[in-house]
C-alpha cells in the first residue's frame, strides 16, 4: 500500500496517495478548471503535499474564467504562429470580458485573417492538447526564446517590476520562470509560451464558447516610444449559452455607444485636428453640459461649498509641494519652459485650493471650510486607453475639497457620501455599491505617509461606508499615493458598472502645504483635507448618461425638451405661438420648419430622441390644443395648451423620465 498524505477539501480531511495531483481529487468533474491550493491558483496537474487546503475552481467564478481566457489566448498565439511562423509574440493577458494577444507581424490582421485563425484554433481545441508546465532558468529561457525579442525583454523585468507593465505579471511576475508547452496526445510538443500560468488541463475544455472579436494597433508596453504591434481581442466563456448572452449584451452596448449617439444627436465630436482625447461640445451638447453645471453649482452651494476659480497652468514647484511630482508626472502633459522655469498644465485642482486655504490665517470656527470649482485639468492618457468621453485628455471636474478637524472628518465624509448618492439618484442612477481603495503595504514607496496615518484614514472611510448600508468591496492597492478613497460604483440600465464619484481622505497635502488653523485652546493644528468629485469629470458623466439612457435623456437634461411638428405648413404660425408660451415657461423648444413631408418629420423626431413631440393640425389649432407623440410611438390627442405646458413642466421639475 502506497504512503498516504492528508489534504483538506471542502472543510473535510481526505487521505490520498503521495504524488496525488489536484486533478485527482476532482476526477470526472469536467467543470473544474484549476484548483486553489493554500490560496494560490494551481494547475490540476499540481502535485499535492501533506496538509494542503484544496478548493475546486470553475468558470463560474472570476478566477476560473480568467484562467480559461488566458488559456484561449495561448491557443490564439499558437494559431497565429502556425499560420505565420515569423510572427513575434508580445503579451496575452485575460482582461474584463475576454483576452487579447499582441503580435509583431509584417501585415496588419484583417477580418479574413480572424476567420482563418478561428479555424486553426478550433482544430487545436478539438485535438485536446495538454498544457504542461515546465520550470526554466533565466539563461535557459533566454536561449530557448532567442527568436522572441519581446519575451526576452520581459525576462529582464521579471518579478515585482513586471507589475508596472500591463499584462506582464501573468508571464514573468514571479521569481521562477516557467514555460507552458502544448502537448499532443501522442506526447509531441506542438507549441510553447513563456507564462506563469495556471492553465486549464486541456484545450478541449475551451470548446466552442469563444470568439475572436477584432484587431487593433497597440504600442508595445503601452508606450508610443515603442514599436507598434497588432492586437487581437477575443472573448471566452464557460458555455456557449454564456457566450451568446455576452454577444447580445455587446450588441445592446453598441446600440447605446455614446460616441455614435453623441454625433447622431449633434451633441459633441472628436476632431482629429485637436488631437486624441480632446472633445468639443456642439450647441446641443453645450446645453446639456450647462444644465449639469448649473445643477452641480447650485447643489454645492446648498451643501455649504464656496465657489472658487484657479488657473490652468502652474510652475512645477507647486506640484512638487503637493507630492504629485514625481508620483504623477507620467500622466501629466510635458512641461513648458518659460524664462528658464518649467510650467505644467494642471492635472488636478487640489494644490491650488490649498493655496486658497493658506492665503490667510484660519480659525476652527471656519471649519469645515468647503471649496468647489469646475476645474479644467489635462491628463496625458496613453492613446490606447482614450475612449470617447469616458477617457479623455482634457476634462472638466466638479472638484471640491473640505478642510476639517480630525474629529469632524467622519461626519464630513458621511455628509459627502449622502450628497453624492443624492446627485446620482437625481440623474437616474439608483443601483450602486461602494469600493474602498487602500494602500499596498508591499509597495510602501508608492505611497506618502505613515502606517498609522493610513490605518486611521482607512478605518474612518470603512466605518462610514459600512454604515451607509451599501455593499462594500475592497480594492487593495488601489488608493491614490496620498490617501485612501471610497468610490461609488454605479450600475447602468444594462447592468454595466461604472466608477462614478470619489471621496478621498488626505492627511499628506495639509502637512506638505503647512496648512493650519487656530484651535479653541489657541494652539495651531493641522486640518484634514477631504477630496470629493461628484461627477468625477463632466465629460465622462455625460458619456455614461448617454449610454444609460440610450440617448433618450429625461426632459430636464434634454437639450431640446419639446419639438413641434406642423402637420402642414399652414399650421406653423399656430405652433410658433404655442412654442412662445412654452419658452416663457422655461421650456427649451424647437420647431421643425423643414420642407420634409410630415411622415419623415415623425421619423426624424424619433431619431432625435426628444422627450416631447407636439403636433398640430386643423382640429388642434381650432380648439387651442396640441397632440403629444411619445418616444414609444403612442399618442395623446387634443391636449389644451395650458395643460400641455403644465404636463411638460411637471416632468422637468420632477426630473422624471418619459
Amino acid at each position: 500500500m502506497s504512503a498516504q498524505i492528508t489534504v483538506h477539501l471542502a472543510g473535510s480531511e481526505r487521505a490520498v496517495p503521495q504524488q496525488s495531483t489536484a486533478g485527482d481529487l476532482f476526477a470526472g468533474d469536467r467543470a473544474v478548471l484549476v484548483a486553489r491550493v493554500n490560496g494560490q491558483l494551481r494547475d490540476l496537474a499540481h502535485v499535492l503535499v501533506d496538509g494542503d487546503n484544496v478548493e475546486p475552481v470553475t468558470a463560474q467564478e472570476p478566477d476560473g474564467l480568467e484562467v480559461l481566457r488566458h488559456s484561449t489566448a495561448h491557443v490564439l498565439a499558437q494559431a497565429v504562429q502556425e499560420l505565420d511562423p515569423q510572427a513575434k509574440l508580445g503579451i496575452g493577458p485575460p482582461i474584463r470580458d475576454g483576452f487579447y494577444y499582441d503580435f509583431d507581424v509584417e501585415v496588419p490582421f484583417n477580418p479574413e485573417d480572424l476567420k482563418a485563425l478561428d479555424t486553426v484554433m478550433q482544430r487545436i481545441i478539438n485535438e485536446g492538447q495538454t498544457f504542461v508546465r515546465r520550470e526554466v532558468s533565466d539563461a535557459e529561457a533566454l536561449d530557448e526564446l532567442a527568436g522572441e525579442p519581446y519575451k526576452c525583454e520581459l525576462i529582464g523585468i521579471k518579478g515585482g517590476a513586471a507589475d508596472d507593465v500591463e499584462g506582464a505579471a501573468g508571464e514573468v511576475g514571479g521569481a521562477q520562470l516557467t514555460i507552458y508547452d502544448n502537448v499532443r496526445k501522442d506526447g509531441t510538443r506542438a507549441w510553447g509560451d513563456l507564462c506563469r500560468g495556471p492553465h486549464v488541463p486541456s484545450t478541449k475544455v475551451i470548446g466552442n464558447a469563444y470568439k475572436l472579436m477584432r484587431s487593433a494597433a497597440a504600442y508595445w508596453r503601452g508606450s508610443e516610444k515603442n514599436p507598434q504591434l497588432q492586437r487581437i481581442y477575443g472573448t471566452a466563456w464557460g458555455s456557449k449559452e454564456e457566450l451568446r448572452a455576452y454577444l447580445d449584451r455587446l450588441a445592446e452596448a453598441e446600440r447605446r455607444d455614446h460616441r455614435r449617439l453623441g454625433i447622431e444627436l449633434d451633441l459633441y465630436s472628436f476632431p482629429d485636428e485637436l488631437g486624441a482625447g480632446l472633445p468639443i461640445f456642439h450647441p446641443k451638447g453645450g446645453v446639456l453640459k450647462r444644465v449639469m453645471e448649473d445643477y452641480a453649482r447650485e447643489r454645492h452651494l446648498q451643501e455649504g461649498f464656496s465657489y472658487v476659480g484657479t488657473p490652468h497652468v502652474s510652475r512645477e514647484g507647486l506640484f512638487h509641494t503637493s507630492g504629485h511630482l514625481p508620483y504623477y508626472e507620467d500622466t501629466m502633459f510635458p512641461a513648458m519652459d518659460e524664462d528658464g522655469q518649467r510650467y505644467f498644465l494642471k492635472a488636478m485642482n487640489c494644490p491650488m485650493h490649498n493655496l486658497i486655504y493658506r492665503s490667510r490665517q484660519r480659525s476652527y470656527r471656519e471649519l469645515p471650510l468647503r471649496l468647489f470649482e469646475f476645474g479644467h485639468v489635462y491628463r496625458y492618457e496613453k492613446s490606447g486607453v482614450i475612449h470617447g468621453l469616458t477617457r479623455v485628455r482634457g476634462l472638466e471636474m466638479d472638484d471640491s475639497h473640505s478642510y476639517v478637524t480630525r474629529e469632524q472628518a467622519p461626519q464630513e465624509i458621511e455628509h459627502l457620501l449622502d450628497f453624492v448618492l443624492g446627485l446620482l439618484r437625481d440623474f437616474g442612477l439608483t443601483d450602486f455599491y461602494l469600493e474602498l481603495s487602500t494602500r499596498d503595504d508591499n509597495k510602501p514607496e508608492k505611497f506618502i505617509g505613515s502606517y498609522d496615518q493610513w490605518a486611521e484614514a482607512t478605518s474612518i472611510l470603512e466605518q462610514v461606508a459600512s454604515e451607509s448600508g451599501l455593499d462594500l468591496v475592497p480594492d487593495p492597492g488601489g488608493a491614490a499615493f496620498y490617501g485612501p478613497k471610497i468610490s461609488v460604483q454605479a450600475r447602468d440600465a444594462i447592468g454595466r458598472t461604472w466608477q462614478m464619484s470619489t471621496i478621498q481622505y488626505d492627511f499628506n497635502q495639509p502637512a506638505r502645504f503647512e496648512l493650519e488653523y487656530s484651535a479653541a485652546d489657541g494652539s495651531r493644528q493641522q486640518p484634514v483635507m477631504i477630496h470629493s468629485a461628484k461627477f468625477g469629470s463632466i465629460e465622462r458623466f455625460i458619456g455614461v448618461l448617454i449610454e444609460h439612457y440610450a440617448g433618450a435623456l429625461p426632459p430636464w437634461l434634454s437639450p431640446v425638451q419639446v419639438l413641434a411638428l406642423p402637420v402642414a405648413e399652414e399650421f406653423e404660425p399656430y405652433l410658433r405661438e404655442v412654442l412662445e408660451q412654452m419658452a416663457g415657461a422655461g421650456i427649451r423648444v424647437e420647431l421643425d420648419s423643414s420642407d420634409d413631408r410630415f411622415p419623415k418629420k415623425i421619423r426624424n423626431a424619433s431619431k432625435a430622441k426628444v422627450p416631447f413631440v407636439v403636433i398640430a393640425g386643423a382640429q388642434d389649432r381650432d380648439t387651442g390644443a396640441v397632440s403629444f407623440r411619445y418616444r414609444d410611438g403612442t399618442q395623446e390627442n387634443g391636449v389644451p395648451v395650458a395643460a400641455a405646458i403644465e404636463k411638460i413642466r411637471a416632468a422637468i421639475d420632477a426630473k422624471a423620465q418619459v
